[in-house]
């Protein structure tokens, strides 16, 4: 037992900022991959919810029908392999193919946001289909086209249904970005591997690189669910309102007005 706590204080005093640097790098890939990854997802889900009806123009048809298939193979082509092989494919295809030189930032911004971005067109798809299909036939009866009404009315209220899928999506992301080591992206893992390398302490340097995404996953955990309780508001609270009319509604009360000594002498006249 003293020689692995020796080990640990080893790594940690040699190599305690490659830690550090190699754990913020994993939190910037992750937020960055995780937002791009969100703008794509809402562009992806927007298009794959645009209707088609049978009396539409036949251009206009065509075009909604490409896009959707190949948003459909975009989003089963990155959600059935592994963002490993995605890493290869892309970075290596790209220099070979293209010619494109992809510097390590680039190539694991590139990465994260393509891969979290399918993930996040069906959880959008889901949270879009989720509302009241009232709200969009109110929208549209009032003139709104589907952007519109997708912008304006659907996508404010699918936002909060799928805050907890997008900080799943993050705190996997803060993990899965161990994979682009494979390309020589120097996050957390790569320091890791580059540890053991020269000092050959294994599982002293696992033990040190497995605590700091425990606690990074733990931190992002624990600031959603109070960005997750901030949004659904206080339990208790007052309806409030400036309405003037609101306040003096139902508040009224109606009087009859008196009848005169007359009036009733030619009611009693009539019966």
């Amino acid at each position: 037992m003293s020689e692995f706590i020796d080990g640990i204080q080893r790594c940690l005093t040699v190599y305690g900022p490659s830690y550090l640097e190699g754990a913020g790098r994993t939190l910037l890939i992750s937020l960055v991959g995780t937002f791009f990854g969100c703008v794509i997802g809402f562009a992806v889900g927007i298009v794959q919810s645009i209707p088609s009806a049978k009396n539409d123009l036949l251009w206009k048809r065509i075009i909604i029908a490409v896009a959707k298939a190949i948003m459909k193979i975009y989003v089963q082509v990155f959600r059935g392999t592994p963002m490993m092989v995605q890493a290869m494919f892309i970075f290596y295809g790209a220099r070979m193919v293209f010619d494109i030189h992809m510097g390590m930032w680039s190539a694991a911004f590139f990465i994260v946001s393509i891969n979290t971005g399918a993930y996040m067109a069906e959880t959008v798809r889901g949270g879009i289909l989720s509302i009241d299909p009232g709200q969009t036939e109110g929208a549209k009866a009032i003139g709104m086209t589907h952007f519109q009404t997708m912008i304006t009315v659907i996508l404010p209220q699918a936002f909060r249904n799928i805050i907890p899928q997008i900080g799943n999506n993050f705190i996997i992301n803060i993990k899965d970005t161990s994979v682009l080591s494979v390309i020589s992206v120097t996050e957390l893992f790569f320091v890791h591997k580059s540890v053991t390398g020269a000092l050959y302490l294994f599982f002293e340097s696992a033990t040190i690189a497995m605590v700091i995404y425990l606690t990074m996953t733990l931190v992002a955990s624990a600031l959603l669910r109070m960005l997750e309780d901030k949004l659904d508001g206080d339990s208790d609270y007052d309806l409030a309102t400036t309405d003037t009319l609101a306040y003096t509604s139902g508040l009224l009360s109606y009087r009859p007005k008196k009848k005169t000594e007359e009036e009733l002498l030619a009611k009693e006249a009539r019966l």
